[in-house]
């Protein structure tokens, strides 16, 4: 993939600047960290050369002065919110994420538990987290929060949450999700601080959209269509242009809440450090791009790819016209199509010519390779054997699974496990390669290939099933379907 980031730049300057904003301050700085601190999988296909973990790895430069709180509602452990791209629920990723901070060596301090209103499911999960060994507070929702300036910024407000007990510099407030209370929390330490005599700053660290990009930039408008379902909107930020005549990009809930953050920042302060929400944020990502072409493109394919999820979505009733509708208005405004996508052209193509769904990769090099539904295989399952036959230089002919293997795998899925679809999906293929591997050559080669398929781009002419679509997600290919449900 041609490479539009620096990302060894990125991890320079970015641990720079944050050291510069810790200086700032003085004692502590409470960095509120929106987005993913790790697998960040938006930034890395809307900016080449972005490494998912890249902003883990910066904070490894400052993990000696760092550590790390994470924030959950007790209204999500009251219901049970369930991360979409995991599949588990925010109190599991809790641990999940402080496994992972731990293993690469960051001091995991405490979890605060916010909007808590005496409810059992987070008075049990406190006492659950205790027993492991780990500090837990609990922050109360703030009648009128964030407007009531006057209530929150007093004894009866901020006053009425624990302290959280911190002990270096640099305290990254994390969360599973949105709307987890990572900002209140770190307002509150700054009036715990202040009651205390210590000097804190806060910042908030967002990747996107990218302050110093214009506004219209691809790479800003492609987050727009991955927060369709927020109705996230980028705007030129006022507060910024009035205080120092420069025009930076920022959204509309933060551009909406500034003033209030500003006279809360009075009350704490005396004064506000801070002019505009931009101010606010410590992303050096802009000053990292090197190839600003291969990120529009990027940018321009991440559109693309988040209109066809929302089709998705939509054909399975998880959301209305409004998102689709919204990405492909953002789609007109840079003047690009479905079509712009090489192998939703090439999947359409080879389902003209056969009447059956029908599945397309792009490979590294750009060669494209198709596949079709048969009484066998699915679709997807079918390009997998196809493209991994072109990469390890294998005769299309040779069949790599006999249809003798297949036919008992169909007879299970049908007649024990009462399945209404006999065709092979895409990890049972792999595991039917697997067991050939120890004695077939063609298929232990054709299983090296896979490590090929990162990057790729697939679409399929019909909604895969959540098998397939997690097989291919694993694989690293960027994958688009049609938003046509199977017979």
């Amino acid at each position: 993939m041609r490479q539009g980031f620096d990302n060894q730049k990125y991890v320079k300057i970015q641990s720079e600047h944050i050291r510069e904003r810790i200086a700032q301050f003085g004692d502590k700085l409470y960095m509120e960290f929106g987005g993913k601190l790790f697998d960040d999988n938006h930034a890395s296909r809307v900016l080449p050369g972005f490494e998912p973990d890249s902003k883990l790895k910066m904070l490894t430069q400052l993990k000696d002065d760092c550590e790390i709180v994470i924030v959950i509602s007790a209204v999500d452990i009251e219901k049970n919110k369930i991360r979409g791209d995991l599949g588990i629920t925010y109190d599991m990723d809790v641990l999940r994420l402080r496994d992972v901070f731990m293993e690469r060596g960051f001091l995991v301090s405490s979890v605060v538990v916010t909007h808590f209103n005496g409810q059992a499911s987070a008075v049990a999960y406190r006492e659950r987290l205790e027993r492991l060994g780990i500090k837990v507070y609990f922050h109360i929702t703030i009648e009128g929060y964030p407007e009531n300036v006057a209530l929150i910024d007093s004894e009866e407000g901020f006053g009425k949450n624990d302290y959280v007990e911190t002990t270096r510099p640099l305290v990254v407030v994390t969360a599973p999700g949105p709307g987890s209370g990572k900002m209140a929390v770190c307002l509150s330490q700054l009036y715990h601080e202040s009651k205390r005599g210590i000097k804190a700053g806060y910042a908030k660290f967002e990747t996107f959209p990218i302050w110093n990009l214009p506004l219209k930039h691809p790479v800003n408008i492609a987050y727009e269509a991955a927060t369709a379902d927020l109705n996230d909107v980028n705007m030129i930020d006022p507060f910024h242009l009035e205080a120092y005549g420069k025009m930076t990009v920022n959204y509309n809930r933060d551009i909406e809440i500034f003033p209030v953050l500003n006279a809360l920042f009075e009350g704490i302060y005396g004064e506000s450090p801070y002019k505009s929400p931009t101010d606010m944020g410590v992303n050096m990502c802009g000053f990292c791009i090197c190839d600003d072409e291969a990120c529009c493109q990027a940018a321009k394919d991440e559109i693309i790819r988040r209109y066809y999820t929302s089709l998705g979505r939509l054909a399975e009733g998880l959301c209305g016209d409004g998102e689709v509708n919204k990405i492909a208005l953002l789609m007109k405004q840079l003047r690009i199509t479905t079509d712009d996508r090489r192998t939703t052209v090439a999947a359409r193509e080879r389902k003209e010519r056969s009447g059956v769904a029908s599945a397309a990769i792009e490979l590294e090099d750009g060669t494209i390779i198709t596949a079709e539904t048969s009484d066998l295989l699915g679709p997807s399952a079918a390009l997998i054997l196809n493209a991994a036959k072109h990469l390890a230089g294998i005769d299309h002919k040779v069949k790599l699974i006999p249809q003798s293997m297949i036919e008992p795998i169909q007879k299970m899925k049908v007649s024990f496990l009462h399945g209404r679809n006999p065709r092979l999906h895409t990890d049972e293929v792999l595991v039917a390669l697997s067991m050939l591997s120890t004695t077939d050559d063609n298929c232990r080669r054709a299983i090296e290939t896979l490590p090929q398929f990162n990057n790729c781009q697939v679409h399929t002419t019909v909604l895969l099933s959540e098998v397939d679509r997690k097989i291919f997600k694993k694989l690293g290919v960027g994958l688009t379907c049609d938003p046509v449900k199977k017979n």
